[in-house]
């Protein structure tokens, strides 16, 4: 049963990420993060000032239908982030569904460093307003998904007669599945328990809600065990050997808590 509450469980809520220390009822959104990649070009750095990133999460084209990411705007040498390397644009909790589109919001500190030379790229202001990219990506609940945004270099920059360049981005997008989730349910209700995913030194965790069910979030693939901390006088529960997959929500029996 429970022997401990206060300093524990704090710890382990400030510890542990995208696990929901709540009562209420358990939040099954998909959480995006949208990262930033690049092949590699011939230049000495490509600079693209990024302000804002959007994902369409509707069949219609209705402007309420776009959510901004919680974004790290600024300026991106493009050229950092080539053979596999790549940076956290933002992220946003959605949810489950299909995304159908992304739009790249770019400012206008657009440059170009070659030959030792800093030139300004030209950028067309519909690209400016947002650069809109398919996705058709679905999201299930309680899992993280990350979508890359690659950009060509090499083919996103053109050279014009007068010697000027022009930014005419080429840029594919692919996602993945980087978590899976536990979630179940409990009886009685009232055991109101914490429950712990634990595998080596990574736990994980969440509370119940008032109706019994769960979700542990953003779980890596792998075995875990979970254990159930209910509030006194239900006795504690472990479940070991819980397999989680990346993209699949694994779900549990229900639990049924007895008293010692």
């Amino acid at each position: 049963m429970r022997k401990y509450f206060n300093v524990n469980v704090m710890v382990i809520c400030a510890l542990v990420f995208l696990t929901g220390c709540s009562k209420s009822e358990s939040n099954k959104n998909a959480e995006l993060q949208v990262m930033l990649t690049d092949a590699p070009a011939d230049y000495d750095a490509v600079l693209i000032d990024i302000q804002d990133v959007q994902i369409h999460v509707s069949e219609n084209e209705a402007e309420g239908s776009w959510l901004s990411l919680d974004v790290n705007k600024g300026v991106y040498n493009l050229l950092d982030f080539r053979n596999g390397m790549d940076t956290l644009l933002g992220s946003i909790e959605v949810p489950p569904g299909t995304i159908s589109q992304l739009r790249l919001v770019l400012g206008p500190n657009n440059q170009l460093e070659t030959g030792g030379e800093l030139y300004n790229l030209q950028t067309p202001s519909a690209q400016q307003s947002g650069l809109k990219l398919n996705i058709h990506a679905t999201l299930t609940g309680g899992v993280v998904y990350k979508l890359w945004v690659d950009f060509d270099a090499a083919r996103s920059i053109v050279q014009k007669g007068n010697g000027e360049y022009l930014l005419k981005p080429v840029i594919r997008t692919y996602t993945e599945a980087v978590s899976g989730a536990i979630d179940g349910n409990v009886s009685p209700a009232e055991s109101l328990p914490y429950i712990m995913a634990i595998s080596g030194e990574d736990t994980l965790g969440a509370y119940a809600a008032d109706n019994g069910n769960f979700t542990i979030k953003a779980v890596p693939e792998g075995t875990w065990a979970v254990k159930f901390d209910p509030k006194d006088p239900f006795a504690d529960t472990t479940i070991n050997d819980v397999n989680v997959v990346n993209g699949i929500v694994t779900r549990l029996d229900t639990i049924f808590f007895t008293q010692p």
